[in-house]
């Protein structure tokens, strides 16, 4: 037996693995997603830079992956959005771990930029912002896949993509703040919802 003990790598690998099933969130486990905010957050003090370095995606990728995840969720006057609150590093450093996610999330990139070249002749990150935007209301619904089934691998890419984005920020600082979660905290009196207006 190796007297080595358990890695990060080790554990982040087992977490990958074991994502999909029983998840209290979307994609991920809670605990987990603690798990992996920490690890960004010792790497990102390590760093002279104070930077993340991605594990899985190219910087072209990881480009896009921050582009999206900004689209899915912005920052706004309330909150920062999903970049601020490190989902792309969340995403990259699971998908470094886990054949799955490199298949569904490498190979949905891929997807993006190649339906991008056919339909306007560059890469998506190449194109102007409204023709991201027009791309994202074809991939965002699933009905558009029924009716156009070359949009099909774009659409499942985007929904994956969509669930892990917001396990990425709904179980960050920023996100949790973002609910108001207040944790197990007794309250006296519980209002409800306020009286339905009376229609004129």
């Amino acid at each position: 037996m190796s007297s080595q003990g358990v890695t990060r790598r080790d554990i982040l690998k087992t977490l990958a693995m074991g994502a999909v099933g029983g998840s209290v969130l979307q994609v991920i486990p809670a605990k987990a997603a603690e798990f992996v905010h920490q690890a960004v957050r010792k790497e990102k003090a390590a760093s002279p830079a104070g930077k993340y370095t991605p594990k899985y995606f190219s910087a072209h990728q990881y480009e896009m992956v921050n582009w999206l995840c900004d689209a899915i969720i912005p920052k706004d006057d309330h909150s920062g959005g999903a970049v601020e609150a490190g989902a792309p590093e969340f995403i990259d450093l699971l998908t470094s771990e886990n054949e799955r996610y490199q298949l569904r999330l490498g190979g949905g990139l891929v997807w993006l930029d190649s339906f991008c070249a056919d339909r306007y002749g560059k890469s998506f990150m190449e194109c102007a912002p409204e023709q991201r935007n027009e791309v994202l209301d074809l991939i965002a619904y699933r009905k558009n896949a029924k009716k156009d089934l070359s949009l099909s691998q774009g659409v499942a890419f985007f929904a994956f993509l969509r669930k892990m984005t917001c396990d990425g920020f709904y179980t960050s600082k920023i996100g949790i703040a973002d609910l108001q979660y207040i944790g197990n905290t007794s309250i006296r009196e519980f209002p409800g919802c306020p009286p339905v207006p009376e229609r004129t």
